[in-house]
């Protein structure tokens, strides 16, 4: 299993409230039945305001490499990733558990 997590820190001058951001949101929390190799899907804004905090964030897990790689080729992630390109950076970690 591959656990897949992404922080996303909005860019200066965008707030949560940004109607790109809160589309951003939307279409990521969409995903989590849309996509079939997703065993988990967690996704959500940050609930605390610290200077080191990331703003959105992405808790997920897939069976395999394979998974992952269809999951990141699936058309609604990339939609979804694709706005957040607009107003976001992130980091991501893939670890196998």
């Amino acid at each position: 299993m591959i656990r897949h997590l992404v922080l996303f820190k909005l860019n200066d001058g965008v707030a949560k409230d940004d109607e790109r951001a809160v589309a951003g949101a939307e279409a990521f929390a969409g995903l989590g039945p849309v996509i079939p190799e997703l065993r988990e899907w967690e996704c959500g804004w940050n609930t605390t305001d610290r200077d080191i905090a990331y703003d959105f964030a992405i808790n997920s897990l897939v069976d395999d490499r394979a998974a992952l790689a269809s999951y990141l080729n699936h058309p609604a992630h990339q939609a979804a990733a694709g706005q957040w390109r607009e107003f976001a950076t992130w980091v991501i970690a893939d670890i196998e558990v």
